[in-house]
């Protein structure tokens, strides 16, 4: 069986443009490639991302379509860097949600050689794949349009067509990393000023198709050679005994934790994950069967969020609790990986489930399963005035384990179904336990009150 961390692979595709004169033809090279891990953006026959590149001082321009507020500019497409995990929205530039994509112009200052246009981008759903077409001109030819909108036609209007990309696979949604770069036979793809991605989204099945582009790199041939500032990745990877369930743990922005990983989170990961499987079934749903974990430095004050079937760990966190809480956290984020509640939002008439619930079934399963030796979510005489069924966390995870041994046993596993189909309702609760959620969390108070006045 490959490892996920060698999981990767490059196509290359050619298109024959003919050349100005008859006697010769030119041929550009389409090379992709592909990791479903973090793979340090690294590909055969793709270079690495550049810091040095024509298109590191060029300017760039949205020509048409609108940028996704919660990503990051256009600046973010040749500053050289490349994103530390597969959901940072900040570190790449995508075109606004539920619209169609857009237009991007690179502005090169003056007429170069180009030699190579590599595009990089990262992303753990479909967002992953890059699906557009370059234009490139020396902005001389007669009607030249600089500024070419959706609809029209660049060809018709002083462009010409480079390269149709699309990396999309034949199965599956293309998540992780990818990487293109378009080259000549010849050596140079021609003497350019300025360059036209006309990009389109991925899917339009939802509103969450528009790819995360990473960073645009563009070579000239007589400049001197690049240099790249990208990290490689420090990956370990292990499995369940049986095979069923792969883990993968990105240690680049946090070597000194790798002996850590291997001795404690190792062994928690591989026993807990299958029992998180089995406890949160529902009617044809399978859980991720790999799961990457990722070191981050620039998470501020989370100690670790999960997106998919990956779960970011904050480094400076993980750090200080190695001894304390620190496999107890990536629990609750392995619940809520098998959760999935965000792949509902694609069905008809979903409904949204209350944020105290998803994080409530989280933490129930951390500390009334994993460590209820720790008593963690203990409510106490300080917590007890504060303290309601939708306080969420600690609290809400009292509340389910307490309506799990008053009423019904199997009522998270019932409540986990429900979430994640879509179908979630206040209503359910009276239809499981005979009373409002109103009349369960009243009567969960009361006996927290009587069971601390007896003390």
């Amino acid at each position: 069986m490959k490892s996920p961390m060698t999981v990767h692979h490059a196509f290359v595709v050619t298109a024959l443009l003919l050349c100005a004169s008859t006697a010769c033809q030119a041929e550009i090279k389409i090379t992709t490639g592909h990791s479903e891990t973090n793979a340090g953006f690294a590909f055969p026959g793709i270079p690495a991302t550049a810091n040095n590149d024509a298109a590191t001082s060029a300017q760039f321009q949205l020509i048409d379509g609108q940028r996704d507020p919660n990503g990051g500019d256009l600046a973010v497409l040749h500053d050289g860097r490349v994103p530390g995990s597969e959901d940072q929205p900040a570190q790449n530039f995508f075109f606004r949600a539920g619209t169609a994509g857009g237009r991007i112009r690179i502005d090169l200052g003056r007429v170069i050689s180009i030699k190579q246009v590599s595009s990089y981008s990262w992303h753990g759903g479909p967002r992953g794949p890059q699906v557009y077409t370059l234009y490139a001109t020396d902005g001389t030819a007669e009607g030249f349009n600089g500024e070419p909108k959706a609809g029209t036609d660049p060809t018709k209007t002083g462009w010409k067509q480079i390269a149709a990309v699309d990396t999309r696979p034949k199965e599956g949604d293309g998540a992780g990393q990818h990487g293109v770069t378009i080259s000549d036979s010849a050596g140079v793809i021609g003497q350019f000023r300025y360059l036209l991605f006309d990009i389109t989204r991925t899917e339009d099945r939802d509103n969450f198709g528009n790819t995360f582009y990473s960073e645009f790199d563009v070579i000239d041939a007589n400049a001197p050679a690049p240099t790249s500032i990208v990290q490689k990745p420090i990956l370990k990877t292990f499995e369940t005994e049986d095979g069923k369930f792969k883990f993968i743990v990105d240690a680049t922005d946090a070597p000194d934790l790798v002996e850590w990983t291997e001795k404690k989170l190792k062994p928690v990961v591989i026993e807990w994950y299958p029992k998180v499987v089995a406890l949160l079934p529902s009617e044809g749903y399978q859980a991720p069967t790999t799961v990457t974990f990722r070191f981050r430095s620039d998470m501020r004050g989370t100690p670790a969020s999960a997106a998919g079937a990956g779960v970011n760990l904050n480094t400076l966190w993980f750090r200080r609790e190695l001894e304390g809480e620190a496999c107890g956290a990536v629990v609750h984020e392995l619940v809520h990986v098998v959760q999935n509640y965000w792949g509902s939002r694609g069905q008809p008439r979903a409904q949204t489930t209350p944020g105290w619930i998803v994080e409530g079934i989280a933490d129930y399963v951390r500390w009334f399963l994993y460590e209820p030796q720790s008593r963690g979510a203990e409510i106490t005489k300080g917590t007890f005035a504060k303290a309601n069924y939708d306080t969420s966390y600690r609290v809400t995870a009292n509340f389910l384990n307490w309506v799990t041994q008053t009423c019904d046993k199997e009522f998270v596993r019932k409540l986990n179904a429900a979430a994640r189909e879509g179908r979630y309702d206040e209503s359910l609760w009276k239809d499981w336990t005979g009373k409002t959620v109103e009349e369960l969390g009243g009567e969960w108070k009361k006996f927290h009150e009587q069971r601390l006045n007896a003390k």
